[in-house]
């Protein structure tokens, strides 16, 4: 097992990626209504788009589609035509990438602390793999983590819990000294399920419902309170009670 790190709680921390440490609505609002415009269909608020985000661009053009054609989600998942028009949003997306997204307040500074005292960083998101790295690129933000799971890296993606097991077992860290930081009720279950700790930023996306209703553990305030544990004159982190 590699040896724990005195001043941090945890050796391992694993980052969802769209409204935890990047803001990405904007632009992804932005493609989805170049996609529906390219397709001859009403655009969609920056609103729905954040309500949507959470299990990967592929299910969230689905959403946007079934919200303007009127059809059930399934319909458009199996339609033949769909194909067509998620190439139509990812040479929009591509493009968009970087454009209106920025890192939250914090979050460069946290990761490099968190670096320099030797954990090991995880980005694990649902979002597809082209667009991971480009967001990640687009803000400098791929040097600092050890490794990047997206969406279709492995088998299945959050709430299974796989990309975690993975990451224990890759860096050979104890389940106690790991920690899931996300925004959802995704990221919530993805770590009940891999029996690991989870802490919540309140400002990220959570399917339009308030991250408290999803009960991590912690609910931190912002980037500065992953550290709190370690530095107690840092903003403290809220307990969330069960």
């Amino acid at each position: 097992m590699t040896t724990s790190h005195a001043s941090l709680p945890f050796d391992l921390w694993l980052f969802d990626l769209d409204g935890t440490l990047v803001e990405t609505a904007p632009e992804i609002a932005d493609a989805v209504n170049d996609t529906l415009a390219e397709l001859g269909l009403a655009p969609v608020t920056l609103r729905a788009v954040r309500d949507w985000i959470g299990h990967g661009t592929r299910e969230l053009l689905i959403q946007a589609l079934a919200d303007r054609t009127g059809r059930a989600a399934d319909d458009v998942r199996a339609d033949p035509a769909f194909a067509a028009q998620e190439a139509v949003f990812a040479r929009h997306y591509e493009a968009r990438c970087g454009t209106r997204s920025h890192p939250y307040p914090h979050v460069v500074p946290t990761l490099q602390a968190l670096r320099a005292a030797g954990a090991r960083l995880v980005v694990l998101t649902n979002k597809e793999g082209r667009y991971t790295d480009r967001v990640l690129d687009a803000h400098g933000l791929r040097g600092y983590f050890d490794r990047v799971i997206s969406g279709d890296t492995l088998p299945v993606k959050k709430p299974q819990p796989l990309g975690v097991e993975d990451s224990l077992l890759r860096f050979g860290i104890a389940r106690e000294r790991c920690v899931l930081v996300g925004d959802s009720s995704i990221d919530v279950e993805t770590a009940r399920r891999a029996r690991i700790s989870v802490w919540c930023v309140p400002y990220g996306y959570n399917m339009g419902q308030p991250i408290a209703a999803a009960q991590p553990d912690r609910i931190v305030p912002d980037f500065r309170a992953l550290l709190a544990t370690a530095h107690p004159t840092e903003a403290a982190a809220v307990p969330v009670a069960h």
